[in-house]
């Protein structure tokens, strides 16, 4: 199983480094790990997915609109009165995270117990982790062949 992974993380890791589209290879990568870690079978598979990658899309676009609204704050001249309703559109913005990550578990429970749910955040966060790892490995490779 272990060998599994890292082949398929070398492999991966590897195609990265000769591509154009990152993002795409390394969510071809996070699916791949996350569908072995999970143990997913062929049917929990394709009811997953397509949950899952609907989440993570409408969860990218709130961050996203939540950092924008920040982005822009000139916090030397804010007011009170425009630093309160930026507050409100912030939470605003939270409240639709918490409702999309309820709705998010709501339909992960139809196709998968909720062992494989708590699981998930786990290898999320471990994937992230690997991920983290080999950047950080390639950057010091990176770095060290400059100097």
């Amino acid at each position: 199983m272990k060998k599994i992974v890292t082949i398929i993380f070398v492999l991966g890791f590897y195609l990265l480094s000769f591509s154009q589209d990152n993002r795409d290879k390394i969510k071809t990568l996070k699916i791949a790990y996350i569908t072995e870690k999970l143990n997913l079978t062929q049917k929990q598979a394709q009811a997953f997915w397509p949950i899952y990658n609907n989440f993570e899309d409408a969860n990218f676009k709130l961050k996203s609109q939540s950092y924008a609204k920040r982005k822009k704050v000139d916090f030397e001249n804010i007011s009170d009165k425009d630093a309160e309703t930026l507050l409100n559109e912030i939470r605003t913005i939270d409240g639709k995270k918490y409702t999309l990550k309820e709705n998010y578990i709501k339909d992960l429970l139809k196709v998968i117990p909720a062992k494989k749910i708590i699981l998930l955040n786990k290898v999320e966060d471990d994937f992230k982790h690997k991920m983290f790892e080999e950047f950080k490995s390639r950057r010091q490779l990176n770095h060290g062949s400059k100097q």
